[in-house]
């Protein structure tokens, strides 16, 4: 009974491992680059080792001649159907979900979102469609309260994988043959990758104030747009706004930041509105002088709400000497789901000078990772 292993990275080369440990004989190892994990294991354990060209595709000439069985392992490009017709028993994967729950690329992260009580691990044949082959062994475990997805991988999804993935094995080798249970349609959900991004921007350094203005008045169209083009002629930053036509009557909360230099002459110009027929009130509040060996950053985060998210980064900002000077924080709805929600964050921080943009950057990257959320930073005007 010989196994190809196709994947990448730690679960690849830990399957690997596992097989070789457990005395499954290995016809060959397919990786997605030279220097990655499950290719340098294989190399080491003496055994060949193909790169497949294509990152979204494995081609039939990547599998050895004699392989009973293909075994994917954290792979990220489809196993072609030539690919499979040559394995005698085609080929199985792992995905780490109660499948047909969670199809996709970020299974455990949204087992974590929604918040589900039970995973599980799915051993599933290879065939058309993501994740949509017959089921050939299964397995389920309790997810831990407050546990984040890494956790719930590493205690319980990566392990169970290694177990489904060798009885799965041994079942072949004692059989001559696989389980293959059909999915149940009417429970599969979708698991899309959560895209996280982070923009730095570079600006100069200057005081700067914030001005939150309030706009009564009847409503009629434009008054948006007399309140932009103020703050777009003093290079003010509209930072956030609550806005609603009640009856016949328009409401309008906006916060601006603008420097310091301007902001009087801003406050002029928005009062000047009142000739209009709006009720202008502005509260204004002069940022206090950044600490010594610190500079102040603006951050930019949304994505799908759950319980703890500010706690969580501010937790995280505060064990690297990062203090939050302004927050602003909203939950808006998102699609036809009444409970599907998107969290959106505004903050000023105040970083230390040792911190670069680069280092910076990375553990935002982090955070966003963690927290499954996308990030927008940006060095703030003094």
């Amino acid at each position: 009974m010989k196994c190809t292993i196709v994947g990448s990275r730690y679960f690849g080369a830990s399957v690997l491992q596992a097989f070789l440990a457990d005395g499954i004989e290995i016809a060959g190892v397919v990786a997605p680059a030279e220097d990655d994990r499950l290719a340098l294991a294989g190399r080491a354990a003496g055994l060949p080792t193909v790169i497949h060209e294509n990152p979204k595709f494995v081609s039939g000439s990547a599998i050895p001649v004699g392989t009973d069985l293909i075994v994917a392992a954290h792979t990220h490009a489809r196993v072609s159907d030539e690919a499979l017709a040559r394995s005698r028993l085609g080929g199985v994967g792992y995905h780490p979900s109660l499948l047909p729950r969670h199809r996709g690329i970020a299974a455990v992260e949204w087992t974590i979102l929604e918040g589900d009580a039970v995973a599980g691990g799915s051993v599933y044949h290879l065939a058309q469609g993501w994740d949509a082959g017959a089921i050939a062994a299964q397995d389920w475990c309790f997810v831990g309260k407050g546990e984040t997805a890494r956790e719930l991988w590493e205690r319980a999804l990566a392990p169970m994988g290694l177990a489904l993935l060798i009885g799965t094995v041994h079942h072949a080798r004692e059989h001559g043959s696989l389980p293959a249970s059909a999915q149940d349609e009417r429970y599969a959900t979708r698991a899309p990758i959560i895209r996280r991004s982070i923009e730095l921007t570079e600006e100069s350094n200057g005081p700067f104030t914030s001005l939150v203005v309030t706009a009564i008045g009847a409503d009629r169209p434009g008054i948006v747009n007399m309140l932009s083009e103020r703050a777009r002629g003093f290079g003010a930053n509209w930072a956030g706004s609550r806005m609603a036509s009640l009856g016949s009557q328009f409401a309008g909360m906006v916060h601006f930041d603008v420097a310091q230099r301007n902001a009087d002459a801003l406050t002029t110009a928005l009062r000047g509105l009142e000739a209009s027929g709006l009720r202008v009130v502005i509260a204004r509040s002069d940022a206090a002088p950044v600490a010594p060996g610190q500079r102040r950053v603006t951050l930019e985060l949304s994505g799908p709400d759950r319980p703890g998210i500010v706690q969580d980064l501010s937790a995280d900002l505060s064990a690297r000497g990062i203090s939050i000077e302004e927050l602003i924080t909203d939950v808006a709805r998102v699609g036809a789901a009444a409970a599907s929600h998107q969290f959106n964050v505004k903050a000023i921080l105040a970083v230390p000078e040792a911190l670069s943009i680069d280092s910076l950057r990375t553990l935002l990257e982090s955070l966003a990772a963690s927290m499954m959320v996308d990030i927008a930073l940006g060095e703030h005007a003094e």
